[in-house]
């Protein structure tokens, strides 16, 4: 029987989604000089990690193929970012003659951390969790809702007794605003494993929020985008996360037209990593240090703590640059070692629940 896929990343997907590598790569470049046609205007961001490294390469391909205008490239510096990724910013402009303009935040991911909090598992996660520290909402409700027969009527009452508070109820419910259970996706808590019974029996003693990427990085990006027709980002479905997700504006998830009268478009959205090997052999891209040398699989945000591999990562960085691995774990390091406790107590209550289940079993033979 064939797999069944219901998301709309699936059923919505384009034709070239599924072409073979060169195949995709000469879909993806008319579909950039198509756009580029049309918003002459158009601003990319670049970030210095290998996604934008394919895509740099893509789009200043494609103009020079088709006599196309230049793109305004613009570096988003968060204030925490590795001497790898600055150099390799600088070499890239270099190579294609292009300028690469640098942003920095005016609110810098120290002083955002130090007043919002910190990263931790995911930017839906956190955001879930900075609800409910502010709004001091007692996880206990899961177990209401939980044992309501009646769960759309629990979840009108819990409306009333914490009022504007929808998306925190559902979040540690793990329902909708109409009651109805939604346990298997990523807005709620036990989205990751166990995580609401880990943070009733740890509860965190720090404050945790994803809003360092606002301050460091969307606002920043709001600011300079805003004068443009087009703004081109390098985000991949293979990314996971709210990247893997459809938008009510989009469903192809390439280009779509925003609120603002603005186009956004993500070239790179059905590229696999498979595809970016490819590429990268093909047109012989040298990606920066931190891939080539420190041998990181993925750079982002320096030390940010939604990367399960962060504290793994900054060891491979540590010989090169000490300095930033100290300063990430001035800023991050409660998260870290949160996770590290988190990541614990999941293996113990697997092991926990798997000999649960291996007397039951024995009982059951033992009974025949």
């Amino acid at each position: 029987m064939s797999e069944q896929f219901k998301s709309r990343v699936y059923t919505d997907r384009p034709d070239y989604a599924d072409f073979d590598s060169p195949e995709k790569f000469q879909a993806i470049i008319s579909i950039i000089a198509k756009r580029l046609r049309e918003h002459p205007k158009a601003i990319c961001s670049y970030s210095g990690g290998a996604d934008s490294d394919i895509l740099i390469d893509l789009i200043e391909r494609t103009r020079t193929a088709f006599n196309l205008p230049p793109v305004h490239y613009v570096f988003f510096d968060t204030g925490l970012e590795m001497k790898a990724t600055k150099d390799h910013v600088k070499a890239t402009a270099e190579k294609y003659g292009v300028e690469i303009l640098e942003q920095r935040p005016k609110v810098n991911i120290v002083k955002s951390t130090r007043k919002y909090g910190i990263p931790f598992v995911s930017k839906i996660m956190s955001a879930g969790l900075e609800g409910w520290q502010k709004k001091e909402i007692p996880l206990s409700i899961a177990d209401e809702y939980a044992q309501a027969e009646d769960k759309a009527a629990k979840r009108r009452e819990l409306s009333e007794r914490f009022p504007k508070c929808e998306s925190i109820i559902n979040f540690i419910c793990c329902c909708n605003s109409a009651g109805e259970p939604r346990p298997n996706i990523q807005l709620v808590i036990n989205s990751s494993k166990y995580m609401r019974d880990f943070i009733s029996e740890y509860p965190p003693d720090f404050m945790i929020s994803a809003q360092c990427c606002d301050f460091c990085k969307k606002q920043v990006a709001h600011s300079v985008q805003k004068e443009f027709d087009i703004i081109i980002t390098g985000e991949r479905r293979d990314e996971g996360g709210m990247r893997s997700v459809p938008r009510k504006d989009n469903t192809a998830l390439c280009f779509t037209e925003m609120n603002s009268g603005q186009y956004r478009l993500r070239p790179l959205y059905y590229v696999s990593d498979r595809d970016k090997a490819w590429y990268k052999e093909r047109y012989g891209i040298r990606y920066s240090d931190a891939y080539e040398v420190y041998g990181l699989t993925r750079t982002g945000c320096c030390g940010c703590p939604i990367s399960y591999k962060a504290v793994d990562d900054l060891e491979l960085i540590r010989p090169y640059e000490p300095n930033v691995v100290k300063a990430a774990w001035n800023i991050f390091g409660k998260s870290y070692e949160y996770r590290k406790k988190y990541n614990e107590y999941k293996e113990y209550r697997k092991k926990k629940e798997s000999a649960v289940k291996g007397q039951m079993e024995l009982s059951e033979f033992i009974e025949c």
